[in-house]
């Protein structure tokens, strides 16, 4: 919704300002111009991109439209749902966590949080790094190489539909000045039919060279740098459970992991520890 707000300022901004210099805003609607700015602007992320980054841009997108990967309540899910997780394995035994790990969409435990559990890649992660534990495959003291590498792994991932409009955002000028010179040409070609047809043909050919930059300062570039703080939320939520697990693996009590895993996050994001403590000691009362 943020985004939506900010996309209306810009746009609001250049039809206030047009008009306050007497201007018509339907002066800027040169149906050639869009079609050839935005068309080549589409066949270079066609042209750069796999499918699966297309597919990526469109999905990344979509979360920034609806305010971001994560709300803070989310992170807050997270870390209640590896208390008590933890506080399983502490009473039962790590072997009482393996129902849980194998069937993850039936576990009591993750279903209390769907924040957790309706994020197919987080609530794979949270398995495929435990389970080692569990299994009894690797030593606590290794884990925190393999959950490194994997978050690594996750961010280049996460980056590139970022670079890909970076790209565009970087050839939308350029982009807008084939489409002004396109126009130019056409202009040339019309000379003949007097000074009204040829001031018409330029204010179209100069539209395009406006399309450019406001298309690339106005909308992609800031869309990308949203795309990639998002990123960087998502891969907070990722070292948040990866380092209550890591913590809890190396012998701390659950409470004292689940601290580590606050202690990851940004201040805007993570709850007090006096609010987390109070969170979960209603989860202890509760049972």
């Amino acid at each position: 919704m943020v985004l939506i707000i900010g996309f209306i300022i810009v746009c609001a901004s250049v039809v206030g300002g047009l008009t306050l210099g007497g201007g018509n805003v339907m002066v800027l609607l040169h149906l050639s111009e869009f079609v050839t700015v935005l068309g080549i602007c589409l066949g270079v992320m066609v042209i750069a991109s796999p499918i699966s980054v297309l597919k990526a841009v469109i999905t990344k997108t979509i979360i920034a439209l609806k305010g971001g990967p994560f709300s803070k309540s989310a992170y807050v899910d997270a870390m209640m749902m590896m208390y008590q997780v933890f506080m399983l394995s502490r009473k039962e035994g790590l072997m009482a966590l393996e129902d849980h790990l194998s069937d993850p969409k039936n576990s009591e435990i993750f279903q209390r949080y769907p924040t957790f559990l309706n994020n197919a890649k987080a609530t794979q992660f949270f398995v495929d790094t435990l389970r080692p534990i569990v299994d009894g495959r690797i030593k606590p003291e290794q884990l925190r190489g393999i959950v490194s590498s994997e978050i690594h792994s996750m961010n280049e991932e996460a980056h590139k539909p970022v670079n890909i409009l970076a790209l565009v955002g970087d050839s939308f000028p350029g982009i807008g000045i084939c489409a002004a010179v396109l126009g130019i040409i056409l202009t040339m070609g019309s000379v003949a039919e007097g000074a009204e047809v040829v001031g018409n043909k330029v204010a179209a050919a100069l539209t395009g060279t406006f399309l450019g930059v406001f298309g690339a300062y106005g909308f992609i570039n800031p869309l990308s740098a949203l795309i990639s703080s998002n990123n960087e939320a998502e891969e907070r939520y990722f070292k948040l459970l990866g380092e209550g697990i890591i913590s809890f693996a190396n012998g701390m009590a659950p409470q004292m992991a689940i601290e580590m895993s606050r202690r990851s996050l940004l201040s805007s994001e993570r709850p007090s520890a006096d609010e987390l403590e109070a969170d979960l000691k209603g989860l202890n009362a509760a049972k």
